[in-house]
């Protein structure tokens, strides 16, 4: 009787990578559930500790317990460490893991890798890591040193930790503060409103942290040398700085108006950079515009740049259809951008990522707005904050019920693994290294 040949079948790139995800949050929830992890040394409720865990592994900010008060030291911890994995991705670490104890790092690996950082081929792709861990850890390292002299004059040794926490929690977009009291929780950086110096560092690490490790290695690779950048890095660049630019106008002239002139273009500054993913404010959000909130959730829903430490629908993908709306205006055959034409694949998946996330925020927001018996803008804000990665809220998430939270944890964690990845995982049979973009092309999602 013929014997049957039975072939190993291995995870994809895109499976190992949302499971990673889910992986370290179930771990971080059962370590925050644990009584030490409180101040009050009581263990704390598994849904409040997924959904703390799922808001620190997907960088975004959103909680259900104010970070300072509640957490202790060790849960703080516990905490930083899941957005220091979850910034740098799951992968990228367990790859780091594995090149500091000297292992190597086989084709399979090499390939999760490419598909986790957006890097546009596998060669040189552990060359690459070392760049971004280095580049990380100098990064933060720098940040938190700048932030230093206040910390330390408001809050003495303490200020060391408050710091180094605050510096990894911008540079990762995560939007996670440990200023919080009993008596004010959920403070955020509102009492540095009008300090420059915490204001100019923290949106400096968000940016770097934003624009994504590619960018750097361009800018690190090709200096001051625009022409020399990939497509994708030039698209990345000119887009964040439209971003930054055109909401600190708006912001500066229709709203923050109880403001000096100074601290208005401070606080329209901050805002217009912490929306795109990382969660901070220096003012209360909840008394902005209509209008104001609207823009912020656009803004919200592009996101940051792929390959970075931030979420959403990403930077590339929302100028792809931009540029492919120009030139179906202009009655042009093909869509492109500094004398290179988008491939049709490329225009393709931004405008499959753009549904998914527009259909998760509105499915997101409408689902919480009817459980909870709350005003649709204000739920869509939420949703937006949570499948964007950012953290901002209207004062709502940690008065919602368990459905809700259930609700904004999903968003999260698909606003963090990407719509393509999610994807790719459930219908690839193998992995799609046919998939990416070849180096003169860009990525989206």
């Amino acid at each position: 009787m013929p014997e049957k040949s039975y072939k190993k079948k291995h995870l994809t790139s895109f499976q190992l990578i949302i499971l990673g995800f889910a992986g370290v949050i179930l771990l971080g929830s059962i370590l925050l559930m644990l009584p030490f992890s409180s101040v009050d040394r009581i263990p704390t409720p598994f849904h409040e500790a997924l959904f703390t865990a799922t808001s620190a592994v997907c960088v975004t900010g959103l909680v259900v317990k104010d970070t300072g008060s509640y957490w202790s030291l060790a849960g703080q911890t516990i905490i930083l460490i899941l957005i220091q994995i979850g910034g740098l991705g799951v992968v990228t670490v367990a790859a780091s893991v594995s090149l500091l104890s000297g292992k190597k790092i086989s084709l399979m690996q090499r390939s999760t890798m490419q598909d986790a950082i957006s890097a546009p081929k596998v060669g040189g792709i552990v060359r690459l890591t070392r760049f971004i861990l280095k580049g990380t850890f100098l990064i933060e390292a720098a940040g938190a040193v700048l932030l230093l002299p206040v910390f330390l004059w408001d809050y003495k040794g303490k200020g060391i930790w408050l710091s180094v926490f605050h510096s990894i929690s911008a540079f990762c977009n995560a939007g996670f503060d440990i200023l919080g009291t009993s008596a004010n929780p959920f403070p955020s950086l509102t009492g540095y409103s009008a300090n420059v110096l915490i204001n100019v560092v923290i949106m400096l690490l968000i940016i770097i942290g934003g624009i994504g490790f590619l960018t750097w290695d361009d800018i690190y690779t090709n200096k001051m040398k625009f022409k020399r950048y990939r497509m994708q890095s030039k698209i990345i660049l000119v887009t964040t700085a439209c971003l930054i630019l055109i909401p600190i106008i708006f912001f500066f002239t229709c709203d923050l108006k109880n403001l000096s002139a100074g601290n208005r273009l401070l606080a329209a500054a901050f805002q217009s950079v912490t929306t795109r993913t990382a969660g901070f404010n220096t003012i209360d959000i909840s008394k902005m515009s209509e209008a104001s909130k609207a823009v912020m959730i656009l803004l919200m829903l592009i996101g940051g740049s792929p390959g970075s430490t931030a979420g959403g629908m990403k930077t590339t993908t929302f100028t792809v259809l931009l540029l492919n709306a120009i030139a179906t205006f202009r009655s042009q055959e093909n869509a492109g951008a500094f004398g290179r034409r988008l491939e049709y694949h490329v225009i393709k998946n931004a405008a499959t990522i753009a549904m998914l996330y527009f259909t998760l925020f509105f499915c997101g927001g409408l689902a919480i707005s009817v459980y909870e018996e709350l005003p649709l803008l204000d739920c869509l804000y939420e949703a937006a904050s949570a499948v964007g990665t950012v953290g901002l809220t209207l004062g709502i998430t940690p008065k919602l019920h368990m459905f809700s939270q259930i609700v904004l944890i999903i968003l999260m964690y698909l606003g963090r693994v990407g719509g393509l990845t999610l994807i790719y995982a459930v219908l690839s049979r193998r992995n799609r290294g046919n998939a990416k973009l070849p180096l003169e092309k860009i990525t989206v999602g």
